[in-house]
This record gives C-alpha cells, sequence and structure tokens, in this order.
C-alpha cells in the first residue's frame, strides 16, 4: 500500500515539475497537453502510462474532488503484437519430437482443431462424434461449440484411448513409476503444465527457435488453412 501510495505521488510531482507549477492550479487542458506529452515524446509503455494515470487520476478526482472528463476518457495505446506463426513443417518436427503418446495425441488434437490449451486437455470421450465427423468444445465463457474433426485424425484417437480406456477422458494424466508410464484407474485430464512443457520441451530439442507455446498451434492452425485456400465459412 505504502508503495502504491508514493508510486502516484511521484507521479503528480513529474506532473507538476512538467508544467513548473503546482498540480492543483492546473487546468483540464494543460493535462491533456502532458498526456499527449508522455505519449508521443516520452513514449511511455502502456502499462507504465496506466500507472501514471492511475496516480495522477486519484489525485485529481480523490484529493482535489475535480471530476474532469478527460480522466474516464483518457486511455493507454493498445500494443499490437502479431502472433507468433510456425510452419507446417515446424509443426511436424515439433509434435514428432513429444515423448509421451498422451500428450502427442492432445498436441496433435489441439492443433488440427483449432483449439485452446484446455480445450483440448479436457475432451472427454462423449465430446467426439464419429458419425458427424465433429468434436463438442466446452468452450471459454462457457460457450459452447462444434469443430471439425478431420477424417484421419479419428483412427489416431481411437488408437490412444485404447492404451488406456479411460471411459471419461480422451486424455488422462498418466503416472511415473519407476521408467514406466501408466494411467491409474479415475485418473483426471492431464494438467495444463504438463503439456505446455511437454510442448516447450520437444520445441527446443526440434531446433525451432520461435518463441511459441501450445497456444501458437491455435494461431497457426488459423493461418494454415487460408493458405491452403480453405473457405473461412
Amino acid at each position: 500500500v505504502a508503495h502504491g501510495r508514493a508510486l502516484r505521488l511521484e507521479h503528480v510531482r513529474q506532473l507538476a515539475a512538467h508544467f513548473h507549477r503546482p498540480p492543483d492550479q492546473l487546468k483540464e487542458d494543460e493535462l491533456r497537453q502532458y498526456f499527449l506529452y508522455l505519449t508521443n515524446v516520452k513514449h511511455f509503455a502502456p502499462a507504465s502510462f496506466t500507472i501514471a494515470l492511475c496516480g495522477i487520476k486519484f489525485f485529481y478526482e480523490r484529493s482535489l474532488r475535480r471530476d474532469w472528463k478527460l480522466l474516464e476518457l483518457v486511455r493507454p495505446v493498445r500494443e499490437k503484437k502479431r502472433p507468433v506463426i510456425l510452419s507446417r513443417d515446424e509443426v511436424r518436427r515439433i509434435l514428432g519430437g513429444v515423448r509421451l503418446p498422451v500428450y502427442r495425441a492432445c498436441l496433435t488434437t489441439i492443433y488440427v482443431c483449432g483449439l485452446r490449451l484446455m480445450e483440448g486437455a479436457h475432451l472427454q470421450v462423449a465430446d467426439v462424434d464419429s458419425a458427424r465427423g465433429l468434436l463438442h468444445i466446452h468452450g471459454k465463457g462457457r460457450r459452447d461449440r462444434y469443430v471439425p474433426l478431420p477424417m484421419d485424425t479419428l483412427p489416431l484417437l481411437r488408437a490412444h484411448w485404447r492404451t488406456h480406456r479411460s471411459p471419461q477422458w480422451l486424455f488422462p494424466a498418466p503416472v511415473r513409476e519407476g521408467t514406466r508410464y501408466f494411467v491409474p484407474p479415475g485418473a483426471g485430464p492431464i494438467s495444463r503444465t504438463s503439456l505446455q512443457s511437454a510442448f516447450v520441451r520437444a520445441r527446443k530439442q526440434s531446433g525451432v527457435h520461435k518463441r511459441a507455446h501450445v497456444h501458437t498451434l491455435r494461431h497457426s492452425y488459423a493461418t494454415h488453412l487460408p493458405e491452403a485456400g480453405v473457405n473461412l465459412r
């Protein structure tokens, strides 16, 4: 709390030093000029701009009780970073280097179906609609949807399921015993951290130097489909 108060005061002090006047004597238009100065001259990063804005806003709204619309309207500029995209060959190299079959099968499904990490990890046996070639996805924010399941992926899922025969989970969490891995009865789904670790380890061993993570497979899926001429609709 004390650190946050000191940070707010420091930004108010910098504001006063910029205009060489006490901050309670500044007008709203001068405050607008200062925020433009932070953006265009000082080139504040969005996070740094937000900290300065919060400190100044707290001072004027809470201490001076000034109801200035500017303080409600001004926002930091959002950074627009393009996501990392893997080529098809890079995807094959990484997935081919995943050692445990359960992680390799799950990551392959995440890529070919364009899933989020937890959507893939928590797939259930009942979610596979083999007759229609679809996966039922329990999506983010409780928004269910169906996604196409490539027909050559269905044999992979069936072969993997026969290795553990879990009545509920497609990708149950394995347990290590010595040098052997097995799925105990009643095992839950694989975890986010173990799946992410398996991917990063395989990426490093594959020689792919891009800063890719499991979610990169979803971005790559969305890029590879249009490149292959697939109609987005």
